[in-house]
């Protein structure tokens, strides 16, 4: 591998408490640069937390209604027609105040909803959003509430980045614990779903029960869909337009990493997006990650900066240990 000269893509997610995949992307592109080679950096998520920033960041902010019912503010992004939307931002589970904040039962995704009408009204062609992190599992009844009419929404291209492939029905049993829900209050809400489910099919015509990501968000996801939506994976859906295959295709190197490395990763995430994206091109590709589980340790050739540098230096100075290893792995490459 030539170092002098050398074209890298740095697409690295969030590491998730410590650092931004913006400030990640930028701490590996200044050691590629240093090292006289080129970098090209696509900071990247997969439709949960991080979508926005990956986009380039909000430029615009709008007082909705957040997931308990009070007022927030919540950040978006608007340019040349195209909306981004992070749902965390308006109906995430840490405005709530976490698992233990949160009111399972009455959490509610009207404030994405809001927000989705304020980029329509904004003038918005396309809207995507992002819909990791929420406190609600109301089926996206809330969003629809506050988005209605829905007609309005016709010749618009709404598009849901999926970080999940989770059906409608099943969003409160695999979800709802995480966001405070005892055992009774997951059949409670899974039985609302499968009511909407039905009120969806039968009042809009549409059904989202066996829709493959429907379930994000508390099923947002698949509420969205009697909006007109369309679910897509998170991580493909921010790569084509970031266009990361075509960066991948012209590299000499790719590097990519994330907070924690373990079986998820691989399944629709950044990492193992990533992964495969390089491997098809025939690109050389390697991950920094915070942490990772010893059996993923064979699925892509990595530095783990809590067994390389400590768990406390991992965390408390994670920019740092990133430019350092990816020296190391410039080292290694030749």
């Amino acid at each position: 591998m030539r170092r002098w000269g050398m074209r890298v893509v740095v697409c690295p997610d969030k590491f998730r408490g410590t650092a931004s995949a913006v400030d990640v992307a930028a701490a590996m592109a200044s050691v590629v640069e240093a090292r006289g080679g080129s970098c090209v950096q696509v900071p990247m998520a997969d439709g949960g937390e991080g979508t926005l920033d990956a986009f380039g960041g909000p430029n615009r902010v709008n007082t909705v209604s957040g997931p308990l019912g009070e007022a927030v503010d919540a950040e978006w992004r608007l340019s040349r027609s195209v909306a981004v939307i992070e749902m965390a931002r308006a109906s995430g589970l840490m405005l709530a105040g976490g698992a233990d904040g949160n009111d399972p039962l009455d959490a509610t995704s009207a404030g994405t909803g809001e927000l989705i009408l304020a980029a329509l009204a904004s003038g918005a062609k396309r809207i995507i959003v992002g819909v990791g992190g929420s406190a609600c599992t109301d089926g996206g009844l809330g969003a629809l509430k506050a988005m209605a009419p829905l007609d309005r929404f016709r010749g618009v291209d709404l598009e849901v980045a999926c970080d999940v492939e989770t059906l409608f029905v099943d969003a409160a049993e695999v979800f709802g614990p995480q966001k405070g829900a005892s055992a009774a209050q997951v059949a409670l809400l899974t039985r609302r779903l499968e009511r909407l489910a039905a009120v969806y099919l039968s009042e809009n015509a549409v059904s989202v029960r066996d829709v493959v990501g429907s379930g994000a968000a508390g099923g947002l996801a698949g509420g969205l869909l009697v909006a007109g939506a369309t679910l897509q994976p998170g991580f493909e859906l921010i790569s084509d337009v970031l266009e990361l295959y075509e960066a991948i295709e012209t590299a000499d190197l790719v590097v990519t990493g994330e907070g924690r490395l373990d079986l998820s990763s691989f399944g629709g995430k950044v990492v193992g997006g990533v992964a495969e994206a390089a491997d098809a091109a025939g690109v050389p590709v390697r991950a920094v990650v915070g942490s990772s589980d010893a059996n993923v340790a064979d699925r892509i050739e990595m530095i783990d900066l809590s067994a390389e540098f400590g768990v406390d230096r991992a965390m408390n100075e994670t920019l740092d240990c990133v430019g350092e290893a990816v020296g190391r792995l410039l080292d290694d490459l030749g």
